[in-house]
């Protein structure tokens, strides 16, 4: 603040109270958007508090009666308001608040204008990407349910959920829908249903409304809660015409919350049918393929192999038999040949033999060293000869 002071010189409260407040008076008048989240009319003055739809904060603003009653509608709470307004500074609590000098309602044109820049900006960052949805469990263990307490909505989620599974189990959470409290409390719903260890989906679901009414439901803080969700999040919001941006960044837009409680579970009766279905079709499958096989079998077992196994065997035994019995009368006839053959030599080879000639009264004479006469005048008298005989041997003496 540019006072000098030090721990051995310290300036007092008010001087720092006093230097606060003109550094606050120098910021000049300025134009604030928020939500009225309390208004507290007093005799001669009207507190509000202004809060940040975005962000957890907020500002004290303190206005005249004849500002606040300037505003129509009435101003009232959960309203989002323009003000005009100077920063002021009150040194003896030492709280810094806004005096009002002008508050301007912000209409519902403005809204939707406002609503479709922010709708702008959450899809350039890609927050409705389809890519990034998440696909929702066939048959989830528990349903978290985000919905008004007593709500018309919370009846038609549960009643339609259990009237299609009716072991579905729920984790209901009951906040505000509409108001400046609405957005803050289903963000902390969300977050506590999200780290639930056995929610496998969550729903938020609330009845039909204004547009002033579906604000919540269109705040960035909640957007962005919700597609930071790890557990996939079910929009039912309103009717069909409603759209708020929640519808955009869920994993899933139901029309009605009624439709909400029809899409989180499977039908009972429809998936016993299916399973009915399938089972007979697969009985069918199975029947049809074992009769193929039966058949197939049948035909089998009709082939003569398969009717009567030996009469492969005896075939080839009669195969054997009949090379056997050729192979036997090949093996005689070649031996019968040779037989001949032999025969035949034989009676040639005994046609030659000097026996032969023997036996048909013919000698042969030899002399003592055994060679054979055939000169008589070679033979000296009184040489030893010896005569051989078709059977036995000679032995003479020439005259």
């Amino acid at each position: 603040m540019g006072l000098p002071n030090s721990a051995e010189s310290p300036l007092p409260v008010r001087t720092v109270a006093r230097s606060i407040s003109e550094w606050v008076a120098r910021l000049g008048r300025v134009w604030v958007e928020g939500q009225v989240t309390q208004v507290s009319r007093r005799p001669g003055t009207v507190y509000l508090t202004l809060r940040d739809p975005v962000a957890d904060m907020s500002l004290s603003v303190t206005c005249s009666r004849q500002v606040c009653e300037a505003v129509v509608p009435p101003l009232r709470e959960g309203d989002r308001v323009v003000v005009h307004a100077q920063p002021d500074f009150y040194t003896g609590r030492g709280t810094l608040s806004l005096a009002a000098l002008e508050i301007r309602p912000v209409g519902v044109g403005e809204l939707l204008a406002r609503l479709e820049r922010l709708k702008v900006l959450l899809g350039a960052e890609g927050l409705f990407a389809a890519d990034r949805k998440q696909r929702l469990p066939f048959l989830p263990r528990r349903v978290g349910l985000i919905t008004g307490r007593a709500s018309a909505a919370e009846r038609d989620v549960l009643e339609n959920a259990r009237r299609r599974w009716p072991a579905v189990e729920f984790e209901v959470r009951e906040v505000a829908v509409q108001g400046h409290l609405a957005a803050g409390q289903v963000i902390e719903a969300l977050g506590e249903l999200d780290r639930h260890s056995c929610v496998d989906v969550i729903v938020i679901a609330r009845g039909g409304g204004s547009v002033e009414d579906l604000l919540p439901f269109s705040d960035e803080a909640l957007c962005r809660a919700v597609v930071a969700c790890l557990t996939p999040v079910i929009s039912a919001i309103g009717h069909e015409p409603d759209s708020p941006l929640l519808d955009l960044v869920a994993d899933l837009r139901c029309s009605t919350p009624t439709d909400a409680g029809k899409r989180v579970v499977p039908d009972v009766h429809e998936e016993s049918t299916r399973i009915r279905q399938l089972r007979d079709r697969g009985r069918r499958v199975t029947a049809g393929q074992m009769d193929r096989e039966q058949a197939g079998l049948e035909a089998l077992r009709s082939r003569p192999v398969l009717a009567d196994p030996f009469t492969l065997v005896h075939v080839r035994a009669a195969d054997v038999l009949a090379l056997r019995e050729r192979a036997r009368r090949c093996t005689g006839a070649r031996l019968t040949a040779a037989q001949h053959d032999l025969d035949h030599v034989l009676a040639r080879v005994v046609a030659l033999s000097p026996q032969a000639t023997l036996d048909r009264g013919y000698a042969v004479v030899q002399d003592e060293d055994g060679r054979v006469v055939r000169d008589a005048d070679a033979v000296p008298p009184g040489s030893d000869l010896q005569v051989r005989l078709a059977s036995g041997t000679l032995l003479v003496t020439t005259d």
